[in-house]
């Protein structure tokens, strides 16, 4: 047997195949996973989010969560939905406990990840999408560890 890849891409032609690929991803999901999201205003981190939520069972209605920051969400595992956009950096992260030691009981996805920086953990599923309008998207997928490269062995 072969090891998935450490990344790939795929095009997704609407906001509904970006929810379905993020089922996927919610359907292999295990508990300490951590899914970054990346992309402008109106790219689809959203709608991947509430994919994998959908492959995660979570039956809630899953919106961004910009004024909480964290939005936590029942499913076959916790759901922690983390929103960036309004954090200045790591060091705001920490003060605001955005990652603390739930995150090890469920999956968390983090929507404006890149503005967490040095915040991040290690190992993670990092997603950068490209797109906006109704234009196709194009998500790149990329493993930081073996532990996430399984997820992409989830993807079609």
């Amino acid at each position: 047997m072969t090891s998935p890849p450490a990344a790939v891409r795929r095009t997704s032609p609407s906001p509904a195949a970006t929810r379905a690929l993020g089922a996927r991803l919610g359907a292999a999901a295990a508990a300490g996973d951590v899914i970054a999201l990346v992309g402008p205003l109106g790219a689809g981190k959203t709608e991947l989010a509430r994919g994998i939520a959908r492959g995660l069972g979570v039956g809630d209605v899953v919106a961004s969560p910009t004024f909480v920051l964290v939005a936590e969400h029942a499913g076959r595992l916790p759901l922690f939905h983390v929103d960036c956009y309004r954090i200045a950096g790591a060091e705001d992260a920490l003060a605001a406990g955005i990652l603390d030691e739930r995150a090890g009981e469920g999956v968390t996805v983090v929507e404006w990840a890149d503005r967490l920086g040095a915040a991040l953990p290690l190992g993670r599923l990092e997603i950068a999408i490209d797109g906006a309008g109704d234009e196709p998207r194009t998500l790149v997928l990329r493993a930081t560890d073996a532990r996430h490269a399984r997820l992409l062995g989830a993807l079609p």
